[in-house]
């Protein structure tokens, strides 16, 4: 969570400091929490127990996601590390649209089809494919409809007073499965409203950008390079 911060401060000085100290959180939580196998981070790992169980939380990944996507955003073009974080997003980017579900949200466990589908995540996980599509990062021939989807899926979690639904409340690092799947999800979870706003606000730059061409056809639509 500090890396935003850090990245920002980079932004506001103009000091390479700021933004060698951002990326150096991010590969350094990537080098310990990345699973290879399963292409998502871990929520949590204590070093000092080699035989630790690994636990895909959604919202563990969406952080993890919007930071780099936030460091991105304002890292220099020449920065010696650009390329290696694009390669870490891309990588997670991928694997998360393979987890998509059927009404385009993804799992409280992103690896558990039969935990609740959970609403900060998937707001987070939205605003991050349409970001990385509208700075060309990732192909929206590849990420569009998915990305669409989720704003999809996300609209329907507002309800008539405004409120979102389903999002899990405030969750700590734990060592069973059982803990997420019953974590509670609350209108009041104030981290669920940030990044509805935020996947909204893509997603209409995203619908409006000049340099895609959207081609609706039957039951399903393409996002095509101009």
């Amino acid at each position: 969570m500090s890396v935003p911060a850090l990245a920002q401060m980079g932004a506001l000085t103009g000091e390479r400091a700021w933004f060698d100290d951002a990326v150096r959180q991010v590969l350094q939580f990537h080098r310990h929490l990345w699973d290879p196998q399963a292409g998502l981070y871990a929520h949590g790992r204590h070093l000092n127990q080699p035989l630790n169980p690994e636990f895909y939380w959604a919202r563990a990944n969406g952080w993890a996601m919007m930071a780099t996507v936030e460091l991105l955003e304002v890292l220099p073009q020449d920065h010696p590390s650009r390329d290696d974080l694009l390669e870490v997003l891309r990588a997670h980017l991928k694997s998360i649209a393979k987890l998509q579900s059927g009404s385009g949200l993804w799992h409280q466990m992103l690896d558990k089809p039969d935990s609740y589908l959970e609403t900060s995540a998937s707001a987070i996980f939205t605003f991050c494919i349409a970001r990385a599509i509208n700075r060309g990062y990732v192909a929206p021939a590849v990420f569009g409809s998915v990305a669409q989807a989720g704003w999809i899926g996300v609209s329907t979690r507002v309800n008539a007073r405004g409120q979102v639904e389903g999002s899990c409340v405030g969750t700590t690092l734990a060592s069973d499965h059982v803990y997420y799947y019953n974590r509670p999800t609350s209108v009041y979870a104030t981290h669920g409203y940030g990044p509805v706003l935020l996947a909204g606000a893509e997603m209409i730059r995203l619908l409006q950008n000049p340099a895609i061409d959207i081609q609706y056809k039957l039951r399903t639509y393409h996002y095509v390079p101009r």
